[in-house]
């Protein structure tokens, strides 16, 4: 596994917009926030020239956000990439993508939820680790919690062991600024499907479930080479569900358990479910219960700290993981070898 530089003072921080930018005022506010806050703790941000712009949930054509994706990883004067924001429709820029300079270059590039259409391929094809943590504008807010602390410490490359938060956020709160933290009012619980303890090490992997189902099979996945190369490590997979249905989580379980990802696998995780639906009545615990990989028999948690509501644990991906979880509560720590 290659792991790139991590950042220290001074570093240049490259925040291209290859999914969505800002889509209202109170998003570029945020931006302009984040940038300001960085920059006080000491980094250098550049910015994409189109982080204030989406269409259609696009910060520009999907050609335009390759090759600034791609200018990105080959300058110089950048340290590492970090992603301005989710979206939808990122998996439209992999076919201009130069993942040759990737590799020629390689830096940490971090992103949340669509952006797994970047970070997947890159680390299991290309064998580069990438960091599933918060989209640029997650710095925004005027004060930081804990995650976002966290998450600062481990882009300089303090691996620090993160336990459970104690809340999370079920709904939005208002906004008004544009600078507001998260609406902190749900007693934060991590479940085991069959116990209440768990604790699993091997090398982990995994992304936003709704972007990994659409890559799998494509060209731009490299799972089945990524199994192989550390089989004797074994595999922790970890899901952040966003808007799927319970029915299309089970069905995309069995598509990716037809194509051979869960050999290996130690254990699987998921991060409480962006949204809750189903058709037939399922709840999280009864469609993981009811779908091919309970058949496995390898611990698996659900409603953990990776998830569309944040609060978020940092994940490195491609790097061991120790995940530990006991009576509700959990931690993860890395290793890079």
């Amino acid at each position: 596994m290659i792991y790139p530089k991590f950042i220290k003072k001074e570093s240049h921080i490259g925040v291209p917009a290859p999914s969505s930018g800002a889509y209202d005022e109170l998003h570029i506010k945020k931006y302009a926030n984040a940038k300001l806050k960085l920059e006080k703790l000491g980094y250098n941000v550049v910015l994409s020239k189109n982080i204030n712009k989406s269409e259609m949930c696009r910060s520009a054509s999907a050609k335009e956000r390759a090759e600034e994706l791609n200018s990105m990883f080959e300058s110089k004067d950048l340290d590492m990439i970090m992603c301005a924001a989710g979206g939808e429709f990122l998996v439209e820029i992999l076919p201009y993508v130069d993942f040759e300079k990737i590799c020629n270059n390689p830096k940490f590039v971090q992103g949340f939820s669509d952006p797994t259409g970047i970070l997947f391929p890159i680390t299991t094809k290309y064998d580069i680790a990438t960091i599933y943590g918060n989209n640029f504008g997650d710095y925004g807010p005027a004060e930081y919690e804990r995650s976002i602390l966290e998450n600062l410490e481990i882009l300089k490359g303090n691996l620090v062991s993160q336990k459970n938060y104690d809340l999370y956020e079920e709904e939005s709160g208002e906004r008004h600024t544009g600078l507001e933290g998260y609406n902190l009012t749900k007693k934060v619980e991590w479940k085991i499907l069959n116990g209440s303890r768990a604790e699993l090490r091997g090398r982990i992997i995994g992304g936003c479930l709704d972007i990994i189902s659409e890559l799998v099979g494509t060209k731009y996945d490299g799972t089945s080479q990524f199994l192989e190369r550390y089989k004797d490590d074994g595999v922790i997979w970890y899901f952040d569900n966003c808007e799927l249905s319970m029915e299309e989580c089970i069905r995309t379980l069995w598509k990716l358990n037809e194509f051979g990802y869960f050999k290996y696998t130690k254990g699987i995780i998921f991060g409480r479910f962006g949204v809750e639906t189903s058709l037939l009545g399922y709840t999280v615990e009864n469609a993981i219960r009811d779908s091919v990989i309970s058949k496995l028999e390898v611990p698996i948690l659900y409603d953990t700290d990776i998830s569309h509501k944040g609060p978020c644990l940092t994940i490195i991906n491609g790097a061991i993981a120790t995940v530990k979880s006991n009576g509700g509560k959990g931690e993860i720590s890395f290793e890079l070898k």
